[in-house]
């Protein structure tokens, strides 16, 4: 799918299909939402902004995935490069057919200081280069690997001082930006959403989303960063009524964004909530929110 995704993008051009937003200055603390849809009609994914109250939802672009707003606020990654929100330039970054022709790789994790972009990396005709790299976020070079897999690693966030990366695979764990010290944080029998996990700007806890036990609807768990104090957070009908997925910190962490499926409409939408599971507050209610990537720093418009 995302070797597709790539192809249209680099045939199309992203310019063509960016509807540019109100400039705004970078800054702020908890600002807009970036998600990924699934076109029910066109069949195509589609990428957009929202506000955390549900207003302001700007459609960016066509057959195109999300990854992160960089630490700033200015810039979105999208598959193979990152887009400035305010300008609607687009940076490729030549991948995966450019710089490293034997590695598809997707890009969508920044470092805190927006130096490196973190990748979930396949080898086209080699399964041995399957796993974590990193590159420059300015021009793509500087490979360098994290993780080595036999089927697939997903990083999914970087601490808040850099340090180290979550390697989602089925369990979550950490491991050193240098690909020493992977550590495993979930117990054996808990299956983790692929790619889940956020580490919270204060560092010490990380949200993901689980199936516990395997085939359960999915629920939303916070643990401490060494793998102590694994907690399912209380939020009404996740697990039981609904799948909740891909949570993701607030900059400020008082709050988790995250997708809610409801199998009786067969729809998802994104929702907010406190840390604690109280104050529950659906953010889109067009069954749009097939994926939430991250809740940014651009500030709200107002």
């Amino acid at each position: 799918m995302r070797k597709l995704i790539m192809l249209a993008l680099l045939a199309a051009g992203i310019a063509a299909v960016i509807a540019l937003p109100a400039a705004a200055k970078p800054g702020g603390t908890s600002g807009k939402i970036v998600f990924n849809a699934d076109n029910s009609v066109t069949g195509q994914e589609q990428v957009y902004t929202v506000d955390p109250d549900g207003t302001d939802m700007q459609f960016l672009a066509n057959d195109a995935e999300a990854g992160q707003w960089s630490p700033d606020g200015t810039k979105i990654a999208i598959f193979g490069g990152y887009l400035n929100f305010d300008t609607g330039a687009y940076t490729d970054l030549h991948l995966p057919d450019g710089l490293y022709p034997d590695l598809f790789l997707f890009c969508g994790v920044w470092s805190p200081n927006g130096a490196r972009l973190a990748c979930e990396g396949f080898g086209q005709t080699d399964g041995s280069l399957n796993g974590i790299y990193s590159i420059r976020s300015s021009d793509g070079g500087d490979l360098q690997r994290v993780t080595s897999a036999e089927f697939d690693d997903c990083p999914a966030d970087y601490s808040p001082n850099g340090k180290r990366l979550l390697v989602s695979n089925g369990a979550l764990a950490v491991v050193h930006s240098d690909g020493k010290g992977l550590q495993q944080l979930t117990p054996p029998g808990m299956f983790l959403d692929f790619c889940s996990g956020s580490w919270s700007p204060q560092g010490n806890e990380i949200v993901f989303s689980a199936h516990n036990p395997r085939g359960a609807r999915g629920s939303i768990f916070v643990v401490h960063t060494d793998g102590s104090g694994l907690r399912q957070i209380p939020i009404a009908g996740c697990g039981s009524a609904s799948g909740c997925n891909e949570p993701v910190w607030s900059p400020d962490g008082k709050k988790i964004a995250f997708t809610m499926f409801l199998p009786q409409t067969g729809q998802s939408d994104l929702y907010t909530v406190n840390a604690d599971g109280s104050g529950l507050y659906q953010v889109t209610h067009a069954g749009l929110g097939a994926g939430l990537k991250d809740w940014g720093t651009h500030p709200l418009t107002r």
